[in-house]
């Protein structure tokens, strides 16, 4: 492990997280733990090799563990306690980087999970009426669940439960919606958005 030679807070996280790749691992983990062969699928441009040896640094670094999935015998990846304590600074940089979005994703690769990571990271409205309100977020035939707890928001692939409603809608317009930067009324008049369910609740979530 290369070291900054700095008794400094950030200096060893980066020791730990900085490497090029890493913090896009552990953006991946953070919706759900996955085998290596989708780690591999959901980080396009990765070379096997080199993801296999991340993995090694974060599971000796105690942010990853291994574990077998389900019943089987197949191993899977996942955040650690103190990995998953990762989740607010990642939302941190994912608000920080909305002007770096604005311009589209050009030739970019893109994966609606890494949307579906960010909604809960731009919502600023608080439901705490309905703390046990579970949205679906459809991005791109991909569906998502929005769990509205009293302590903010959490997003996950969906696990067959019951919605209280769906919102469905291209990409770009789910980011907007999410960021403020558009209105669900706007969003539905333009005919850029459907909604299944209780529409008053996906209106207090999207309230920008």
């Amino acid at each position: 492990m290369r070291s900054y030679g700095q008794y400094c807070g950030l200096a060893r996280s980066l020791e730990v997280v900085g490497d090029r790749w890493n913090l896009l691992i552990v953006r991946q983990l953070l919706l759900a733990p996955a085998r290596y062969r989708d780690l591999l699928d959901g980080l396009p441009g990765i070379a096997t090799n080199l993801l296999a040896d991340r993995l090694r640094d974060l599971e000796s670094s105690g942010v990853i563990e291994r574990r077998l999935a389900g019943e089987g015998s197949v191993v899977e990846y996942a955040l650690t306690p103190w990995g998953a304590q990762l989740r607010e600074p990642i939302e941190s940089l994912i608000r920080w980087s909305t002007p770096l979005m604005i311009p589209g994703p050009g030739a970019d690769a893109f994966r609606p999970e890494w949307l579906a990571l960010a909604v809960p990271a731009l919502l600023t409205v608080r439901v705490e009426d309905r703390p046990s309100a579970t949205v679906g977020l459809d991005i791109g035939g991909s569906l998502f669940q929005l769990r509205v707890t009293a302590s903010g928001f959490e997003v996950a692939p969906h696990d067959g439960r019951d919605l209280d409603a769906t919102v469905r809608a291209d990409p770009a317009y789910i980011l907007g919606l999410a960021a403020g930067a558009l209105t669900l009324s706007d969003a539905r008049a333009l005919g850029a958005v459907e909604i299944a369910g209780d529409e008053a609740l996906i209106r207090a979530i999207f309230a920008a």
